[in-house]
């Protein structure tokens, strides 16, 4: 498949989960990859006081692990998050660096940076935006950033060097 049908189609995935608000799986097979979006969150390292500290439906259960757990996050970074999808690690993350922070998502589905931005502003995060773009091609200045967090979406991408 050439990396434009690959982009294309999970463009059109991700749009329609997003639309949806359900994970990858659902609604598929019952049981096709256990709970809900929470539970799904928790077997992959989140805890019980950061799924409560996001807007509804910011967590979509579509991650791979907690990059927010990793990434030593400081207060006045930038962050920038790579395939922010509905805004889940960014609204974490939002919370680590403050006031002075500031945290950029990136998604290159449209339909998912709606829902994040009306995930942002039902929590009130000033302190965070999204942009359209690609992770090859970043709507971000060079060495603007501080972190750089990903929560799997490379593994969606067709050049991942």
């Amino acid at each position: 498949m050439k990396p434009e049908q690959i982009k294309s189609n999970v463009r059109q995935r991700y749009g329609k989960i997003a639309v949806q608000q359900s994970s990858c799986c659902q609604p598929a097979i019952v049981g096709c990859c256990g709970d809900d979006a929470s539970a799904i969150s928790k077997t992959i390292g989140y805890s019980d006081e950061e799924l409560s500290a996001v807007p509804e439906g910011a967590n979509l259960g579509l991650g791979c692990g907690n990059p927010i757990a990793l990434a030593s996050l400081r207060p006045g970074e930038i962050v920038l998050d790579l395939g922010s999808g509905a805004g889940f690690d960014c609204f974490l993350a939002a919370q680590k660096v403050g006031d002075s922070g500031k945290v950029i998502g990136v998604d290159m589905t449209p339909e998912m940076l709606e829902k994040a931005r009306e995930n942002g502003q039902k929590g009130n995060y000033d302190n965070v935006e999204f942009r359209l773009g690609e992770i090859e091609h970043l709507p971000v200045a060079d060495n603007f950033v501080d972190v750089v967090i990903s929560n799997c979406v490379i593994n969606l991408s067709p050049d991942k060097a």
